[in-house]
């Protein structure tokens, strides 16, 4: 009779290992302690992945085993990342908690099988060597975030990159980007953690070198420093007003309520503001503008078509069932207002994906398809800057941005993000939100200004440093300076013309050389 295998505290112990390293992971998008990014412990908790699934290696797991425990630390990771998102269906959709918490869970699972399948061919297919398990490890965990960044609309919020705005890995945004960025915590994390066995003097050598030259070269080399910071210079400085109406999300959309206090206070703050540009928020007039009172809309193109002043104003657009998320410019001598409006929607929120709206006739949210704006539109030029708007969440896609830069001589000098993350009540949402931003700062060399609802409403410098922020939560209007850049990046330089494939390719050439010299072992 076969006897049952003992039983082992390790196969209880290590999946836990594999929920902690995931939900730390997620802790350092946003401390709960000031919502502050801590880079050290992505590095940890992403070492803490490498060392736990080199364990598996080193037991001889299969691809089941492997993908499972790889999925436990992405969907514990993801879960950790965007838990808020309960609130907006169960606070404000109405949703019973129950299906809001599933809801939440299953999205995380759904997106963490992508890093399951990566962890699963690591373990079974990676090559024994320090250094190039280290480079296909760090070539499969960037696959891994660019499909969850790409496939069905993409949702990349919580990229282990976002970790990175401060610390000594953002001197690779310029060059590389976010998920560059998070490449290299994985090459870096995976050089000192492989193997369980003493590092031979060779490998040492090797691993010093390669952790020196991601940490050290762009931050020592002056040169390379001067011209991702902006060598060709400013475009002089932009007085801005920034709007943060803080309308509570239960109340933005009851008549009487949030729409008369919103439709009173922006229409104050942009009647008396002094500021060379007035910027609301997304939305901030809730009222596509043949529902809006008789001469509102009227009264703001009146205010700002003559002086020195101009103004742009979120609001829905459309009609006869189009509509779209957009925002109106007003500037002396326009006969018709400029207009930009989303190209990036979210999912659930401004269309719905094929087979679900079963799912939204769950919640009371008024949801329903939105018109998609065009990629690369033009940008809001205004007293020598281009400004280029962006709506919510699509900052957290570089690449559509970058699109902006395929000519220097028209590309932005100032980026804006217009946001109501109302949705997500006082939460890391916010917190995670401006770390978005100002990676998206630093990859451009570009400021970024930011009028929220309820926040961040802030300006980021060139350099990803908020130089002026707003409390979160109140309402109020902050004035500051924004100095413009021009020039380009070597990142705005490359993702302009091929957006992400340069990635793709050289992460999927890493993995396909791995695979045949496996092979050819076997």
């Amino acid at each position: 009779m076969a006897r049952a295998p003992a039983f082992s505290l390790a196969s209880l112990f290590r999946p836990l290992g594999f929920v902690a390293a995931g939900l730390a992971q997620a802790l350092s998008m946003a401390s709960p302690a000031g919502g502050k990014p801590l880079w050290w412990l992505q590095l940890l908790s992403l070492g803490a992945f490498v060392w736990l699934l080199d364990g598996l290696r080193a037991q001889g797991a299969g691809w089941r085993r492997a993908g499972l425990h790889g999925w436990l630390f992405s969907t514990a990771w993801l879960t950790g990342s965007f838990w808020w998102l309960f609130i907006s269906m169960h606070t404000y959709g109405g949703l019973p908690a129950p299906l809001a918490a599933i809801a939440v869970l299953a999205l995380a699972a759904a997106l963490g099988l992508y890093y399951a399948v990566a962890a699963a061919w690591f373990v079974v297919r990676g090559p024994e060597g320090r250094v190039t398990g280290a480079v296909v490890f760090a070539a499969l965990w960037t696959l891994a975030e660019l499909v969850r960044g790409s496939w069905f609309t993409g949702f990349p919020w919580g990229a282990g990159g976002y970790a990175h705005v401060e610390g000594p890995l953002a001197a690779l945004a310029p060059w590389v980007g976010v998920y560059g960025i998070g490449a290299a915590a994985a090459l870096v994390v995976a050089l000192i953690v492989l193997h369980h066995r003493p590092l031979r003097i060779a490998e040492a050598v090797q691993v010093v070198v390669l952790v020196a030259l991601v940490f050290a070269v762009p931050n020592l080399v002056p040169a390379l420093r001067e011209d991702v910071q902006g060598a060709k210079g400013t475009t002089g400085s932009l007085n801005v007003a920034l709007l943060q109406g803080n309308i509570p999300q239960d109340e933005k959309f009851i008549p009487g309520g949030g729409i008369e206090t919103a439709l009173r206070w922006y229409g104050e703050q942009l009647r008396d503001a002094k500021a060379s540009l007035v910027v609301t928020p997304e939305t901030a007039l809730p009222l596509l503008p043949v529902q809006l009172p008789a001469g509102y809309l009227d009264a703001i193109r009146a205010r700002y078509s003559q002086g020195s002043q101009a103004a742009i104003v979120g609001l829905p657009l459309g009609g006869q069932g189009t509509y779209s998320n957009s925002v109106l410019g007003f500037r002396p001598g326009d006969a018709q207002p400029y207009v930009y409006s989303k190209h990036h929607l979210v999912p659930f929120g401004e269309f719905i994906p094929p087979g679900f709206r079963w799912f939204i006739q769950m919640m009371n949210i008024p949801l329903g398809d939105f018109a998609r704006g065009g990629l690369a539109q033009a940008p809001f030029v205004w007293q020598g800057q281009r400004i280029a708007p962006n709506i919510c969440y699509e900052d957290l896609f570089g690449d559509e941005i970058g699109a902006n830069f395929r000519d220097e001589a028209t590309a932005p000098t100032i980026l804006l993000n217009v946001s109501n993350i109302a949705w997500f009540g006082d939460t890391v949402a916010i917190d995670e939100h401006l770390s978005i931003s100002r990676m998206r700062a630093l990859e451009f060399a570009r400021p970024m200004v930011r009028s929220t609802n309820t926040g961040a409403t802030v300006v980021i410098d060139a350099q990803g440093r908020v130089t002026h922020e707003l409390p979160r939560l109140t309402r109020g209007v902050l004035e500051a300076s924004v100095e413009g850049r021009r020039g380009l990046t070597p990142f705005a330089r490359w993702v302009a013309p091929f957006g992400l494939w340069p990635l793709w390719l050289l992460a999927m050439a890493i993995v396909a050389v791995a695979w045949v010299q496996g092979r050819r072992r076997q």
